[in-house]
């Protein structure tokens, strides 16, 4: 087996009437998010940190060594680089992600809610040219063919003896219901229902079909607790279902086994075990490459039975040379992008980053704000709306975290081109506006500040932010100004229940104190309009005022065209709360310590670079 963590045993005694034994290695990718290549589009670099090509290379390799192999991939792979925003806009036909996975010889799918970010024509697009099944047992379209809910392949294996037999593979492919919530466009075209209902349902019919084991392809993550109905993450419970032998993790970019997993009853992070189960995550964009063997013997009274299985997860090497098959298939895609992305769009007098996001200084926000404030404004004239204060509200989406120490917006000033917009804005969303009072931007901001951890007074290097609470959460309202009390607990949980606690000081617009019953319009993004989630009681039953908008990217690139040479004020909307003989740490990506000195001067605290952490960021004090 290759080096990794994890390893699990199941096995049992041979007994004199077990006549022979397969030994099956699944061969897993998920969240791969269109880096098919090791190449940074938003930095116009090389990168080693993992990539489809890589994994090809690595997936040959454990082909040479075991005679019986799967390949399969679990969803989250049509959408996440400017590769595949190219690929998107010319349809989906010729796609880069699935010749590749063509060419790799990928056995199956399942279906991630992301591969949804482009619509349903693009993605029955991408399954019409893929020669392996797309699945999606949860999922029901409207008005359409629905993608099959589960495989079950027929193939040729050899056993321990050398002997060729028939082993029949059930794969059952899983989503999170939440899919359609999360975009209101396929709320309308198609129904996904809970995962393990699903699974309870499909799982024997499948057996009953003939299928000698099931692998559970599930785009669901690990969650400590117990399932509720609806819930996203449940990987863990399906490992106690019976009729699953393994499964495939994803959707929440951890590793699986892995140091950092959840620990809780039925979860082993070291051996990687999800109830009994033999499971893996392998991480995101081709970081790692799960790997589960399973020893299945039959006996000739009742079949096949599993009687042993390890579970890891791979690290792909930075080095590891990409597999020449999948670059001859990707590179003519990826230089049309590269050829794209080198449109000028206008100009910048500052460097945009995004390293200090969760202190205040962010001008990679202020400039999605700017502009989706422009667009609404623009629109809402001549409306029943026109003059009444129009916001905007937009959240870090590179700001370190699971994506590693250069997972940031870094544009350097001077000439701006299609490549530094993607790097400022990654996710396809549409831009919306919804009228709020006061009282509801209160909540808002109180949901956003929930990402920081309680902060005890008087005590040094406390960390700041709340690892279980993703930086896509922080919202910053342009045009308001006001303070976050970090010596009271959150309002709100990341899933969004309220604690009834609040954090939001002498919140102002233009000077003027906030009240309840103020009206505004806030400039916001789609995903901000799911139907569920941290801001969902706010956005539950409101319209968007502007009509079905354009992709905010789309957005921002058209100010830049109007403006031409952007001048941003990196003055932070909002600060801490002063808590006097106190600090608190928090990391940053190391290309950005060259700021140091003016996000100190602009919050008006005391930072210092303290060290790196073992992940490689850069970890900072703050005095508050």
């Amino acid at each position: 087996m290759p080096d990794g963590t994890g390893g699990i045993e199941l096995s049992v005694r041979p007994s004199s009437d077990l006549c022979e034994t397969v030994v099956l290695r699944v061969l897993a990718t998920t969240d791969m998010h269109m880096k098919l290549l090791p190449h940074d589009y938003h930095a116009d670099r090389p990168c080693g940190r993992g990539s489809l090509a890589q994994v090809a290379s690595l997936v040959e390799r454990h082909r040479r060594m075991a005679p019986n192999t799967l390949l399969v991939d679990n969803g989250d792979f049509l959408q996440g680089t400017p590769l595949g925003d190219h690929a998107a806009r010319s349809g989906g036909r010729n796609h880069p992600a699935i010749a590749a996975m063509n060419l790799m010889g990928y056995d199956a799918a399942a279906i991630g809610n992301h591969d949804f970010a482009f619509g349903l024509d693009v993605l029955h697009a991408a399954a019409r040219q893929a020669r392996f099944p797309l699945l999606a047992a949860n999922l029901r379209v409207r008005g359409r063919a629905n993608f099959p809910g589960y495989a079950i392949l027929h193939r040729q294996v050899v056993t321990d003896s050398g002997r060729a037999v028939t082993l029949r593979i059930g794969l059952v492919g899983f989503l999170p219901p939440q899919t359609t919530a999360w975009d209101r466009d396929l709320a309308g075209q198609m129904e996904c229902d809970d995962i393990l209902e699903t699974a309870r349902r499909v799982v024997p019919q499948m057996r009953a079909e003939g299928a000698d084991l099931v692998i559970a392809l599930a785009h669901s993550g690990i969650s400590p607790h117990p399932a509720d109905p609806g819930s996203e993450n449940v990987a863990a419970d399906l490992g106690a279902l019976d009729g699953i032998d393994a499964i495939v993790a994803g959707h929440t970019h951890e590793v699986f086994p892995g140091k950092a997993a959840v620990l809780a009853t039925g979860i082993d992070p070291v051996q990687g075990i999800l109830c009994g189960k033999p499971a893996v995550m392998p991480g995101f964009g081709g970081s790692h490459l799960g790997v589960i063997e399973l020893a299945l013997t039959r006996d000739n009274a009742s079949g096949w039975r599993m009687t042993g299985a390890t579970a890891q997860c791979e690290t792909v090497d930075p080095h590891l040379p990409p597999a020449p098959a999948v670059l001859r298939a990707v590179v003519p895609s990826h230089r049309r992008t590269l050829s794209h992305l080198g449109t000028r769009i206008g100009g910048s007098e500052q460097r945009i980053s995004s390293y200090f996001a969760l202190v205040g200084v962010d001008p990679a926000l202020t400039l999605v704000n700017m502009a989706q404030r422009w667009f609404v404004r623009k629109s809402l004239r001549g409306t029943a709306l026109d003059g009444i204060p129009v916001l905007s509200a937009a959240a870090p989406f590179r700001a370190g975290g699971r994506g590693g120490p250069l997972h940031y917006t870094d544009v350097a000033p001077g000439r701006l081109r299609l490549g530094n917009l993607t790097d400022i804005y990654s996710f396809p969303n549409r831009i919306c506006a919804l009228p709020l009072t006061g009282a509801e931007l209160r909540g808002w901001l109180e949901r956003s500040a929930s990402l920081f951890n309680r902060i005890r007074p008087g005590r040094p290097d406390q960390p700041l932010a709340d690892p279980r609470f993703p930086a896509y959460q922080f919202d910053v309202i342009e045009d308001l100004r006001w303070h976050i009390d970090l010596s009271q607990p959150a309002g709100f949980s990341a899933g969004g229940t309220a604690s009834g606690n609040s954090r939001i000081r002498d919140l102002t617009w233009r000077g003027r104190p906030v009240r309840d019953g103020d009206t505004f319009v806030l400039a916001t993004n789609s995903y901000r309009l799911a139907e569920c989630g941290l801001f969902a009681p706010l956005t539950a039953g409101k319209a968007s005022v502007v009509p079905p908008g354009p992709q905010t990217r789309d957005v921002i690139r058209n100010y830049l065209r109007q403006r031409r040479r952007v001048s941003i004020d990196p003055a932070p909307a909002w600060r801490f709360a002063p808590l006097p003989g106190t600090s608190v740490t928090f990391e940053t990506g190391p290309g950005g310590l060259s700021l140091l000195p003016l996000v100190a001067d602009r919050t008006t605290r005391r930072m210092e670079h303290v060290g790196q952490t073992d992940g490689g960021f850069a970890l900072v004090r703050l005095h508050l």
